[in-house]
């Protein structure tokens, strides 16, 4: 089973802790640079500054690496889906197909909020519509129309698609029922929330029966975010993160790999050796110890044919 790994940016300006990852691009290239070669598939674009900021990120992230996919944290009403259909299939394009979309739910804002009770379900709802027309302007070949709860359309219409399409991978989260059947019916990866390995097993249960409804329950990918400390702050773990030297870290992925998740979220390495780190000997020895599992499968014993002799 592939093992993938995405590095979530954190905080690691030496003067200042608040600033962002992408803070200074110049220092920000050079890390993307050994993020890519040292055996991470993907890095997470969620600024502070929100989702236009994410856009511009994402695009000069992608336009200094070659493989490295970007996962693109979006908030569905913040601009309209026409508008974010056009330009998330632009950088698609730009990319070579390198994008992926990463769904948050987000409060609707005052003007909405004068126009209907906000709550959980609202927002839910909106984001099913959402990525329904995301999906729809990515995938039609001639404009439509469309009235719904929360957005109206008209001559809807991406000329210059991206080379996913309505393929682009969607990844989403959440725990409750609703946020789940929504997920079920988008998403490509699910985010799980961290926890113990009895809670995680029980949550890709959840989000695999609410997939099924839609007959999805086989295309779903599981994400586990983890955080990752050096082996000094041992003493003060927290739910799900892990400190040790790297075997020790191997081994504890290993165990929740064996639970069916094909891919590691990694927070809490942000600086070079940090990530060398990671790479040369976390990421590394957990893909070695993934292959001689797989090696040790006792496989289907064949059987040479043998020719069964006529009566005569």
């Amino acid at each position: 089973m592939p093992i993938e790994f995405t590095h979530v940016p954190g905080k690691t300006h030496p003067a200042d802790p608040t600033v962002p990852f992408f803070y200074d691009f110049a220092e920000t290239a050079t890390k993307l640079s050994l993020i890519e070669d040292i055996g991470f598939q993907k890095i997470v674009v969620d600024d502070p500054a929100g989702l236009l900021t994410n856009m511009d990120i994402a695009a000069r992230a992608l336009d200094r690496t070659c493989s490295l996919e970007a996962v693109l944290t979006h908030w569905a009403g913040v601009i309209e889906p026409t508008v974010a259909a056009r330009q998330l299939a632009a950088l698609d394009a730009k990319s070579g197909g390198r994008l992926s979309l990463r769904i948050l739910s987000e409060p609707l804002n005052d003007d909405d909020a004068e126009a209907r009770p906000v709550g959980h379900t609202i927002v839910w709802q909106r984001i099913d519509e959402y990525l329904v027309l995301l999906k729809r302007l990515w995938s039609n070949d001639r404009p439509f129309d469309h009235e719904g709860a929360f957005y109206s359309v008209r001559g809807g219409y991406v000329p210059r698609k991206g080379p996913q399409g309505a393929g682009m991978t969607i990844r989403m989260g959440g725990q409750s029922g609703t946020a789940l059947r929504v997920a079920g019916r988008h998403a490509d990866v699910f985010e799980l929330a961290p926890g113990s390995r009895g809670e995680i097993r029980r949550l890709m249960e959840r989000v695999r029966s609410a997939a099924a409804e839609h007959g999805r329950a086989g295309k779903l990918r599981f994400a586990l975010p983890v955080r990752i400390r050096s082996e000094d702050n041992a003493s003060c773990q927290k739910a799900l993160e892990i400190a040790g030297p790297p075997a020790q870290i191997a081994l504890s992925l290993l165990a929740y790999a064996a639970l069916g998740i094909q891919e590691f979220m990694i927070v809490g390495i942000d600086r070079p050796r940090e990530i060398a780190m990671a790479g040369r000997e976390v990421i590394a020895l957990l893909r070695n110890s993934l292959t001689r599992r797989e090696a040790d499968v006792p496989q289907p014993r064949a059987f040479a044919s043998r020719a069964i002799p006529r009566a005569s």
